[in-house]
């Protein structure tokens, strides 16, 4: 006969587990983002969406996981995740933005724009491309 108590119980326990181990996983691509180093950040993606499955097959849906006092370390665990998530995706994003930038200001066909740049005092200066090209 299988306890049905001890089998939820074990269920809580992987799933705490699993959460754990994501927040940790989340910690590692920040890490990997931050250090560019795209390999690594590759291979966390992998670990990262397997935890994420494992954890939607054991955890409840999210009206009853709220409803659960025993789940409140697990919901908790998951908000960090959360909060992580989105540090990442910011960070992410902000280099994707610099990147573009840096491509922006590198493309030949618009020989007149200006292009931001920082003098000795670290302010911001602006330059037309046109004439630092043409003095070359």
């Amino acid at each position: 006969m299988i306890d049905l108590g001890n089998v939820l119980n074990q269920a809580l326990n992987q799933a705490k587990e699993f959460a754990t181990q994501l927040a940790h996983i989340l910690e590692l691509e920040f890490q990997a983002l931050r250090d560019q180093a795209l390999d690594q950040f590759e291979q966390l993606q992998l670990v990262k969406n397997e935890l994420l499955h494992e954890i939607s097959t054991l955890a409840p849906g999210a009206e009853e996981l709220q409803t659960l006092p025993e789940w409140q370390d697990f919901r908790e665990t998951m908000l960090i995740c959360r909060d992580f998530h989105r540090r990442n995706a910011l960070l992410m994003n902000r280099k994707l933005d610099a990147i573009r930038g840096t491509l922006d200001s590198l493309r030949l066909n618009d020989t007149a724009s200006s292009v931001e740049v920082y003098d000795r005092l670290g302010l911001i200066s602006r330059f037309s491309r046109h004439n630092a090209y043409s003095d070359a």
